[in-house]
């Protein structure tokens, strides 16, 4: 059966996307690895309008109630490995199955990136962890480490300085990237110990983490650390789709109404090349692609 639609990711944008869809009576499903995307991830939302203040994981509940208020199929545990338009049908194909769509919206979002030291690997779930809201009390009134300099490292220290003993914020540049607000959360708290111009060299450890070696401007030292939060970045999961045209970071190349450069196939969040990434941006971009789609099948018709 070929579909209206096809959703990729479930993350804001692809909620808000299958929320539009819905309302527009559209045949289609959404396909995702998980419900949430990085905004389960999150702490504290502050910036969510509607919230003063909400946590990622209730945020991501109440995304899932509207969910299914709509009664929307969610093929979750899926993940997309192609996608490729031929003959004006776009062909999605999955670690289960393959489907068939006249229209699709990638929302697929970003995954983690690796510092790419030895011991990083062999501890990983073993003292190297990527998400402090998955794995953060997993290491409560222990010395951990954050690696980054970016909103997503100071997230995670600013949730680590309520949980842990010690943590230690470990930054390559000489500054921080991130929101002044969060900086100063950081920089005034006693139980985080910054270090600027510091290069992660190794991870060691026996069957879990034991420690993590530094070089700061050439003065080499080990941190006994029970923990290791990787948060440098995140790289876009778009290698699946063919044909479409990407920039240097492998982001969809979008217009402003969230389309390629292959009709009937849009893309929307922090998979894109729009510059901010924000959850209120990638739910703007969902309604926009589910919009841009159905008027897409209208032409067509």
């Amino acid at each position: 059966m070929i579909m209206d639609l096809i959703i990729i990711g479930a993350g804001p944008a692809g909620i808000t996307a299958s929320v539009y869809a819905s309302r527009k009576k559209m045949n289609f499903l959404v396909i995702t690895k998980d419900i949430g995307g990085q905004a389960a991830w999150s702490s504290d939302v502050e910036n969510y309008p509607g919230y003063q203040f909400i946590t990622g994981p209730d945020l991501v509940e109440k995304f899932q109630e509207h969910l299914q208020k709509y009664g929307i199929q969610v093929r979750e545990n899926e993940e997309a490995v192609e996608l490729e338009k031929k003959d004006k049908i776009i062909y999605i194909k999955t670690t289960k199955e393959v489907y068939e769509a006249k229209t699709a919206i990638i929302a697929a979002g970003k995954r983690v990136k690796e510092i790419g030291v030895p011991g990083e690997k062999e501890y990983k779930n073993k003292g190297v962890a990527y998400c402090v809201t998955c794995d953060g009390l997993l290491f409560a009134e222990k010395d951990v480490a954050v690696v980054g300099g970016g909103n997503s490292a100071l997230d995670a220290a600013i949730q680590m300085m309520h949980i842990a003993n010690k943590v230690y914020l470990i930054n390559i540049t000489d500054a921080f990237m991130g929101d002044s607000i969060m900086q100063e959360k950081v920089k005034n708290n006693p139980k985080v110990k910054i270090l600027h111009n510091t290069r992660v060299e190794s991870i060691i450890g026996d069957k879990f983490v034991k420690g993590i070696n530094i070089d700061t401007q050439g003065r080499k030292e080990t941190l006994n650390v029970k923990g290791i939060f990787i948060e440098i970045g995140l790289m876009p999961n778009s290698w699946f789709a063919k044909g479409l045209d990407k920039n240097e970071k492998n982001e969809i190349k979008v217009n402003c109404a969230n389309e390629t450069n292959v009709p009937g196939i849009f893309a929307a969040g922090d998979v894109t090349s729009v510059p901010e990434k924000q959850i209120v941006i990638a739910a703007g971009d969902g309604a926009k692609a589910a919009l841009g789609a159905f008027r897409y099948l209208a032409r067509l018709k």
